[in-house]
This record gives structure tokens, sequence and C-alpha cells, in this order.
């Protein structure tokens, strides 16, 4: 009876065991990317205050346990280099909120190899909680939302020193200004445009306030990765 009950036993322990592996098979992909809910102007409050933003919407939906960075990149300085947006990011894969993998690696984000090798577009680049962002398609009598803010090339670099649109640098002078002039590079994350369908260098905006992004199609969201 002793060695039978122990077998019993054993056998509930092997069931269990097997039901967590196929749990764990099963189960969707942490998320490691996505577009923020919340929109604001050009003034994020630099680099730290865009990676606090991604961290806080990740912590709200319980992926706050990765490190998060902001998509975005920095013009260089008299005392400080430039930062390209892809070596903030960590190596990938980054996966939605729904799972799907947008890209494996930094080469297939940006193309290094094979151009368009990711799988970011409208469906793909939801927010946090698992929203679509409004682009050229979008609900009747709502905004167009797809321009998100970069300051990066099409590779995820920082653009040159002297590179300049209207004689301002891309960035909202790293992101601390949310004035009515100044610029900043957006990508599309619909992938769609008239001319240049980039998710992450398309055109510039007209200034760098709320207002000013929404008159191109944007509302000031930006891209975050799990960087670990």
């Amino acid at each position: 009876m002793k060695y039978f009950y122990a077998y019993k036993v054993l056998l509930l322990w092997l069931s269990l065991a097997s039901n967590i592996v196929i749990a764990q098979q099963t189960s969707e992909p942490q998320m490691t990317f996505f577009v923020t809910s919340t929109t604001q102007s050009g003034d994020i409050g630099g680099l730290e205050g865009a990676d606090a933003i991604c961290q806080k919407l990740a912590t709200a939906v319980g992926a706050g346990a990765n490190i998060w960075r902001a998509y975005l990149s920095t013009h260089g300085t008299q005392t400080q280099p430039a930062i390209n947006a892809r070596d903030r990011i960590g190596n990938g894969p980054w996966h939605n909120a729904k799972g799907t993998m947008i890209a494996a690696s930094l080469a297939d984000l940006h193309g290094d190899i094979q151009r368009d090798s990711n799988l970011l577009y409208r469906d793909t680049a939801i927010t946090e909680k698992g929203d679509l962002v409004n682009g050229r398609v979008r609900p009747e009598g709502t905004g167009n939302e797809h321009d998100i803010i970069t300051g990066s090339d099409s590779h995820g670099r920082a653009f040159p020193p002297g590179t300049a649109s209207a004689g301002h640098n891309l960035t909202c002078n790293n992101w601390t200004y949310g004035g009515p002039d100044g610029n900043a590079m957006i990508g599309h994350h619909d992938r769609q445009s008239g001319w240049n369908t980039s998710w992450n260098s398309s055109h510039s905006t007209r200034g760098c306030s709320l207002e000013n992004f929404r008159e191109t199609g944007g509302a000031g969201r930006f891209y975050c990765f799990a960087a670990d």
C-alpha cells in the first residue's frame, strides 16, 4: 500500500509538471515593445524623462520588471556626444502587448541586412494596453496620430552635426523644448505616407508643441522597448 501511494503521488507530480510546461509553452511572450498611450509635447524631460514615461506605463500594465527605454536619439553638443536610439534598446527580440514579435534583432528592426524585415505596422505598433493608435486609417471624426517622434535616421542613429530643418535640430532640443518652433524627426507607425513610409524616419514636425505635432499628424507619442 505504501508503494502504491508513493506511485500515485509521483504520477500526480508528473502530471502537474507536464501541465506547467505546457502552460509555459503556450503562453504569450512577455510584452517588450509598445507605443506610448500618453501624448506630450517635445519637452519630455530629456531621455531620462522619456525613459521614466516608458517605465511608468509598462509598470501600470504589469510589465515593470523590465528596464524600459524610449526609442529617441539626441544630437551632440560641445560637451555631450550624440546618442543613437538603436543603442539604447537592447538586442531583441521584441513583442507587443498581444505577443506578436515585431522584430527579432536590431538588424531586423532597422533593415540592416534586408530592408522592411520587421513586422511593425498599424496593427502591431500598439500601446502598452493593446490599443490601436490612429493612423491614416482611423475612426471617423478622430485625428491622425501616426507621427511617432524619434529624432533618428532610418537606421536609428542621431543625425550628423549641422543637420537641421529650418535652422533647428531634429530632436526638440534633445527633448527638452515644447514651444511653437523647433523640429522633431518622426516615423509613421502605420507605414502609410504620400512619400516616405519609414517607421522611424519619415519627415520633421513643424514645431515642438503638442499643437504643432497634431498639425502634421502626430500627438507626441514615442516607441518604448525593453532593453534587458
